[in-house]
């Protein structure tokens, strides 16, 4: 599995211990923001992960900021993407089953072992594992398509 990640300034301590973590399991880690500084800007970073995940050179995408807000808000503007922001195991396995969550953004004040966690969680939850929430995501995609460049 390959997976793309990026934080912004604040993140980067944190990024680097994930990116250790994930190698340690034999994942392919894609830093997209290798280089940060105090005045970058978290968009940039999040539509790098984004673009990777959605032309297929990433299976999944890692993001980070203080709230892991905006970087869900800004990944969720990318055509193809659904974003989670994570903040407990059963979010990220219900993000997977239910939305086809294939991003996930996180808070740099969570507790690094949850984190491991979650992303645990995440990568190893089936995607959509039901009728009607695969037509619930139909309906996001077909919107989507319908609706943004």
């Amino acid at each position: 599995m390959k997976i793309a990640i990026a934080s912004d300034h604040r993140g980067v301590e944190y990024k680097k211990e994930i990116i250790e973590y994930l190698n340690s399991k034999n994942y392919i880690v894609v830093d997209c923001s290798p280089e940060n500084t105090p005045t970058d800007d978290y968009p940039d970073f999040a539509f790098k992960v984004c673009e990777k995940v959605v032309n297929k050179e990433a299976d999944i995408g890692i993001l980070l900021c203080r709230t892991g807000i905006g970087m869900s808000i800004a990944a969720n503007k990318v055509k193809g993407i659904r974003c989670a922001k994570i903040n407990s195991k059963d979010d990220a396995i219900l993000s997977r089953n239910d939305n086809g969550a294939n991003v996930m953004a996180f808070n740099y004040t969570e507790d690094m072992n949850h984190i491991k966690e979650y992303i645990d969680a995440f990568i190893n939850a089936e995607v959509i594992n039901d009728d009607r929430h695969q037509r619930r995501v139909n309906k996001i995609i077909a919107y989507e398509e319908e609706h943004i460049c």
